[in-house]
């Protein structure tokens, strides 16, 4: 039985993940950090099944505990402080988690574990201003976010431990990957969440700043096979994650009013403190290297995601509370 430790393992790409593995018989044990509460809401239904232990991306002495306890095959680093527009209102601290929080990692797993594999959840966001259209694994990075910037960090920071210290250590270059289990949040889950709200009579708009604003969409669900398939080459390589195909928010809130029958356009809101300061326009990926090298397509296409999601949501506030 093989051992994967995941951080970030309550997150919506952690809970995908741990799932995928445990099919698979692995032996799942995720990092949490320390907290009066239990946030688990993601990993409810797998609680009795993964391992959990607590520890800190700013604490470098308990990740080196963790990773040396658990003695993984695999380490998946997916835990961030992930969302963009905290990254312009907290800039140190998402600088800490999401630049530094991987150096700690990598320097856990070669203190502790320097045989075992390494995956780091690298961003589109490194892209940013794009400098050209499809981004693959040799467009240049250009971010436009202090997130973007970490991630930027964090993806070469992984690159040079594995050149110098021959580990396998990996990146996946993953574009905008969305599920229910998205945080509310980012503009997807803001959007689905508002069409059930507004459908049931719960409310009636939504704030939003740039509409025009493209990206590349797919389902987490699919995003963390992709994860796993990179760990099981023969060689550690970096891949850029996608569909390959980029949709504007404002076909994004099209599809989402319509699974419930209503127009977007007498809903939606345009709100200045919504908008980013500095904008990242278009954002599309090429993945014909995972798919030819590591045998990945996505399957989820974004009118079934964006369907799933609504649905999701609606359920969710139909429930009586």
């Amino acid at each position: 039985m093989k051992t994967a430790l995941i951080t970030g393992i309550t997150g919506q790409d952690g809970s995908y993940l741990a799932e995928h593995l445990l099919k698979k018989g692995y032996r799942v044990v995720g990092v949490v950090r320390r907290s009066s509460t239990t946030p688990y809401e993601r990993i409810a239904h797998l609680v009795d099944r993964v391992e959990l232990v607590s520890a800190d991306l700013l604490d470098q002495t308990s990740l080196t505990d963790v990773v040396q306890a658990a003695e993984p095959d695999e380490i998946y680093n997916l835990a961030a402080q992930s969302f963009v527009q905290t990254s312009w209102t907290q800039p140190v601290l998402t600088g800490e988690f999401t630049a530094l929080g991987v150096t700690r990692m990598l320097e856990a797993m070669r203190k502790a574990a320097p045989k075992s594999r390494f995956y780091q959840a690298s961003s589109s966001e490194q892209f940013g201003k794009v400098v050209e259209t499809p981004q693959r694994e040799s467009t240049p990075f250009y971010p436009r976010s202090p997130y973007g910037v970490a991630k930027v960090y964090g993806h070469w920071i992984t690159v040079n431990y594995r050149e110098s210290f021959d580990l396998f250590a990996v990146s996946g270059i993953l574009f905008n990957h969305e599920s229910p289990r998205r945080g509310l949040e980012f503009v997807t889950r803001k959007i689905t969440d508002a069409v059930a709200r507004i459908k049931l009579g719960k409310a009636h708009e939504v704030r939003l700043g740039n509409i025009d604003a493209r990206r590349d969409w797919g389902f987490a669900g699919d995003y963390v096979d992709a994860m796993w398939r990179m760990l099981q080459q023969d060689a550690p390589d970096d891949f850029v994650i996608s569909t390959g195909k980029t949709y504007s928010v404002r076909e994004f809130l099209d599809a989402a009013f319509s699974v419930v029958d209503l127009d977007y356009r007498n809903y939606v809101v345009h709100d200045e403190k919504f908008f980013r300061p500095a904008e990242v326009d278009l954002l599309v990926g090429d993945p014909s290297k995972a798919k030819n090298k590591l045998g990945w397509e996505p399957r989820v296409a974004l009118p079934e995601l964006v369907r799933m999601m609504v649905e999701a949501d609606l359920e969710r506030h139909s429930k009586p509370r």
